[in-house]
């Protein structure tokens, strides 16, 4: 009896793809056989990202400011128009603006928080579910942070745009599980990036590096069909 021929790889889109953890989101996807659409404002950082993971899997550079409501919402056009599937969604794309109270936290700095960080995954997932379930299956996770559990002082508005993700997050995968589509947050503490306004004076060894996230991902989107994880936090083992 002839094997059945195995399915072929899903396909991730990942945002803010140009470095730190969406970078080794993507790369950690790659290896694992996963096509990308990597998608981020840096042109040129994609660029290089897609010339390391050449000749792996099919990889795609749109280059897309998350923070631009006009361009996030384009997304979806784009990927279409290239014909490119989306099984896989990554909403790792965010800033921070930290180490102020929130009473010297600027309108403007109130805005661009909640626009990247909770406006953005709305807008790409009312985008991309409509594909996933028409094809009745896809994986969404949503990058978060234990900001979006714990009081952080000053940090209130970054914290509050993460603790609005999760609360998205477990509602649209309670909607969505019907159409057999998993919806996962991922949510870690001190990561050794450049995101945020350095380092705090943290051991930089000791925190989460981009790629214990990776993993994380990676797993989440590996589950048999009857499961799903619905939320991660990953803490480093020795504070840093």
């Amino acid at each position: 009896m002839a094997l059945p021929t195995p399915s072929p790889a899903s396909t991730a889109v990942v945002t803010g793809a140009s470095s730190g953890i969406g970078a080794a989101i993507a790369r950690e996807l790659a290896d694992r056989g996963h096509g990308v659409t990597l998608v981020a404002r840096r042109e040129d950082r994609l660029r290089e990202l897609a010339d390391e993971l050449a000749g792996r899997v099919r990889v795609e550079v749109i280059a897309c400011d998350v923070a631009d409501s006009a361009a996030r919402a384009g997304l979806f056009d784009e990927v279409d128009r290239r014909g490119l599937p989306a099984d896989i969604l990554v909403n790792n794309a965010g800033i921070g603006v930290t180490g102020k109270p929130l009473h010297e936290t600027t309108l403007d700095e109130w805005k661009r928080q909640m626009q990247t960080n909770l406006r953005g995954p709305f807008l790409t997932i009312k985008a991309f579910a409509p594909m996933m379930i028409a094809a009745q299956s896809g994986h969404i996770v949503n990058i978060s942070s234990l900001a979006g559990k714990n009081p952080l002082p000053n940090g209130a508005a970054y914290a509050a745009s993460k603790w609005g993700l999760n609360g998205l997050t477990y509602s649209v995968a309670e909607e969505l599980r019907p159409y057999n589509i998993r919806v996962s947050v991922v949510a870690p503490g001190s990561v050794n990036t450049r995101f945020g306004s350095g380092g705090n004076g943290k051991n930089a060894a000791r925190k989460l590096q981009p790629d214990d996230v990776a993993h994380v991902v990676a797993m989440l989107v590996t589950q048999t069909p009857q499961s799903f994880v619905s939320e991660v936090l990953i803490r480093p083992t020795q504070k840093p």
